[in-house]
């Protein structure tokens, strides 16, 4: 317990802790341990996904949501077999287990209230997309219609593939493509948005 304890105490950014990224509804319901097999890489991984995507962010629109983070792989294999939303261990996608065996990956499932509230009156994902997109170094986004909450993948070498599960559906932006709107057009798309990184936080 003191192990593991200590493990969720590690600082992972600025802003982030890894225990932030441990809580799991399926872990709590079905009473499966959310526990790393792999503890230095999941810090590794986890450390490059919040200071690279996690952290711009929360200092661009305030405090975020991390509704699914990092899941071990007999919990996310768990709830692929029991048909809880979460991909097969060895999907090439699937970016919840950050100490998987293959190439180096780190997911978290994130709600911008900022944005959610614009959403919920009507305000289109893309916006969003566009400002990630010309902002993040980031690898893949998914959109999903719950509170316009994406997977935001990070990776060491990024794939910049951007698709959505909202209207319009599919794949906004393809990997080895420019966008097809050009950057004034995408701009003025996110021309109210908050200044980057604008939020002043003491050295």
């Amino acid at each position: 317990m003191w192990s593991l304890e200590t493990l969720g105490r590690t600082r992972l950014s600025r802003h982030f802790y890894l225990r932030d990224f441990l809580h799991s509804e399926i872990s709590a319901f079905h009473g499966i341990p959310n526990i790393p097999q792999d503890p230095d890489r999941v810090i590794a991984h986890g450390r490059a996904l919040c200071e690279l995507l996690l952290d711009p962010l929360e200092e661009t629109f305030g405090r975020i949501a991390v509704r699914s983070g990092y899941r071990s792989p007999a919990l996310n294999a768990y709830g692929n077999a029991n048909g809880l939303n979460c991909a097969r261990n060895d999907n090439p996608i699937e970016c919840h287990i950050w100490d998987c065996a293959g190439p180096a990956i780190a997911g978290a499932s994130v709600v911008i209230p900022w944005f959610a509230d614009r959403y919920a009156q009507g305000r289109d994902w893309r916006d969003l997309a566009w400002w990630m997109h010309d902002h993040l170094a980031y690898s893949e986004i998914w959109f999903f219609p719950k509170l316009c909450a994406f997977n935001l993948v990070w990776r060491p070498e990024p794939l910049r593939r951007i698709d959505s599960y909202i209207a319009p559906r599919g794949t906004l932006v393809r990997p080895g493509e420019e966008p097809g709107v050009p950057l004034s057009e995408r701009q003025a798309a996110y021309a109210d948005f908050p200044l980057f990184r604008g939020i002043d936080y003491p050295a």
